[in-house]
């Protein structure tokens, strides 16, 4: 009984046994084949590798970032949505890149603020010059010198006239016939009172009997005494001035206005404005009047504020600094208004880059516009944004550099181009590598055209001017030498920097922008030789590159400065002139390469 049993188990194993491996050559082997096939399927697909903080680089192999070394993820395909004119930008790349955006229409308005540079000045109005009204020999004068208060009615000279004299006698003969000849009499009075005589003065000549000898030159008005026109023992013919007499109570500040800034100061403008012999006092008034005519020299009118002088403070010929503000709307007739700094000026055409989020994701897309006039830190757009669009007003040219190693439309390439895809195929140079050696001490040299090397010149004059400034302890003059610096940078025109030159330029220019940009607010040298060790490491850089200049130039280092790291600066001679240490180390550094 339990043999039988024992064979039916045994027979139930191997019909299972069967079962499964029917079932497994059945099934298994069709899976087997579709795996095969899903697998062969996949391999269709190639997988594209990015980097979360430069998305700019695509690589089709998995490794690490080319610019930052961190490892690489799978480019996300969900492209569909969004515009392929755009270049997408993960949150990680947007704060590496410091990008920043504003929407446009977004505020209460934007300022103008306009500098403008003046002197105190007489009031004309009350400009008075004090003439004798009797000829004659100035015997005796008053007032001896300018600048001396007088009142109205004070005596300011005295003058003998022999025609008084003369006068007076046929006054006193006249009298003594008057009863006969009153018409004679009254002609003789009348001569004397053409003559500013008052009848006091005629009384008393007649009842002394006697001419008067000397006659006093009164004052008109009362004032300062600003020009004394004669001396003691001068003959003066009647009207002849001898004194000019101003009134300071009320004075004018005539401020200069370039021709190119009259657009923006009008009658009704506030000014806000300090004396530089006044230190601490800030003085506000009103544009009364602008001249209507430009001084062909200087090419300036004079805007007019008059100011109350009651106690004296100004005087004529101060220097004035003022600050007139307009508020100009930012969504207006004139069009939009949005910083400098999102604005990029090719030469030929000026570009923005508008921000859009699709599907969770942010990107960037080029667009043109017009540009209206400046107004200092800002431009107004006539044409080319609507209110409510988000623009890029920090860090536009990474966005821009991102998008011309995407092959999006950039600000060199409207119609886009190729994708930089951060590897080689075969004898092609990846641009990535243009963008790596920009960052430290590029010893590449790039080919640009000549016109585009006398761009760059003066930027290197401002630099050395700069560095001369330091080396003497001026802090003014380094700080306006840093400014003047900033402005060539701004200046240079970037349409003649193509290809890799362009990518070169768009990464020095931005360093030594970021440098120099807070240089308004340094108060010690110690602050400003910081900002200069970045500049100067900038300026080798540019030169190393693209040697601008034609004569050669010297790299000089001081181990000691920069807390004992050492630092480099650009000169034109190999004496060492130290800037980071000024007079106090002026010798300490040495030559440490030629540049030609």
């Amino acid at each position: 009984m339990m043999n039988t049993k024992n064979k039916n188990i045994i027979k139930m194993v191997g019909v299972l046994f069967v079962g499964l491996l029917l079932g497994w050559m059945i099934f298994g082997g069709n899976d087997a084949s579709k795996s095969e096939h899903d697998h062969n399927a996949e391999e269709g697909t190639e997988t594209i590798w990015t980097c979360s903080m430069h998305p700019q680089i695509q690589m089709k192999e998995p490794g690490q970032c080319p610019l930052c070394g961190m490892d690489l993820i799978p480019l996300e395909s969900n492209e569909s949505a969004m515009d392929p004119n755009a270049i997408q930008m993960t949150e990680d790349a947007m704060k590496l890149a410091n990008i920043q955006t504003m929407i446009v229409g977004g505020g209460n308005g934007a300022n103008k603020k306009l500098a403008l540079n003046g002197k105190v000045q007489i009031d004309e109005r009350k400009l008075y010059t004090q003439s004798t009204h009797i000829p004659g020999r100035i015997e005796r004068l008053m007032i001896n010198f300018t600048g001396e208060k007088v009142n109205r009615g004070q005596t300011l000279a005295m003058v003998y006239s022999p025609e008084m004299v003369t006068a007076q006698e046929e006054l006193l003969q006249a009298n003594r016939i008057k009863e006969a000849q009153p018409e004679l009499f009254e002609a003789a009075k009348q001569k004397l009172g053409n003559w500013k005589i008052g009848s006091a003065t005629i009384n008393k000549i007649l009842s002394s009997n006697k001419p008067i000898q000397q006659f006093p030159i009164t004052a008109d008005v009362s004032g300062i005494i600003t020009a004394k026109k004669v001396d003691l023992g001068d003959y003066v013919g009647q009207g002849m001035p001898i004194y000019e007499i101003a009134d300071l109570s009320s004075l004018w500040v005539l401020f200069d206005v370039y021709e190119s800034d009259m657009p923006w100061v009008k009658v009704g403008n506030k000014i806000s404005y300090t004396i530089q012999s006044l230190p601490g006092e800030t003085f506000e008034g009103v544009v009364s009047f602008i001249d209507p005519l430009i001084n062909p020299q200087t090419r300036v009118a004079s805007a007019r504020v008059e100011v109350k002088n009651s106690e004296n403070k100004l005087k004529p010929e101060m220097f004035a600094s003022g600050i007139v503000n307009n508020i100009l709307a930012t969504t207006s007739s004139k069009g939009m208004v949005i910083p400098k700094s999102a604005v990029m000026w090719t030469g030929e055409r000026s570009v923005v880059y508008i921000k859009s989020i699709v599907s969770n994701k942010v990107s960037f897309k080029l667009r043109n516009v017009t540009l209206g006039a400046s107004l200092g830190d800002a431009y107004i757009i006539k044409d080319g944004l609507s209110e409510g669009e988000e623009i890029v007003i920090n860090g536009t040219f990474a966005v821009d550099a991102a998008s011309q190693l995407a092959g999006k439309p950039s600000m060199m390439s409207p119609d886009g181009g190729k994708a930089i895809i951060g590897h080689n195929h075969g004898n092609e140079t990846s641009p990535v590598s243009n963008v790596s050696e920009t960052k430290g001490k590029n010893t590449k040299s790039v080919s640009i055209s000549q016109k585009a090397k006398d761009n760059l010149k003066p930027i290197f004059e401002n630099y050395l001017e700069m560095k001369d400034a330091l080396t003497n302890d001026n802090l003014e003059a380094a700080k306006k030498s840093g400014n003047n610096l900033l402005k060539s940078v701004e200046n240079v025109n970037m349409a003649l920097f193509t290809g890799e030159s362009h990518n070169i330029w768009m990464s020095l220019s931005t360093e030594l922008k970021t440098s120099l940009e807070h240089l308004g607010h340094f108060k010690t040298l110690e602050e400003l030789r910081k900002a200069f060790l970045q500049v100067s490491n900038s300026i080798i850089n540019l030169e190393t590159t693209f040697n601008p200049n034609d004569k050669p130039l010297y790299v000089l280092h001081c181990p000691m400065a920069n807390n004992n790291k050492g630092a480099d600066w650009l000169s034109t001679s190999k004496e060492v002139r130290n800037p980071y240490y000024g007079k106090s180390m002026l010798t300490c550094g040495e030559v440490s390469k030629e540049l030609k």
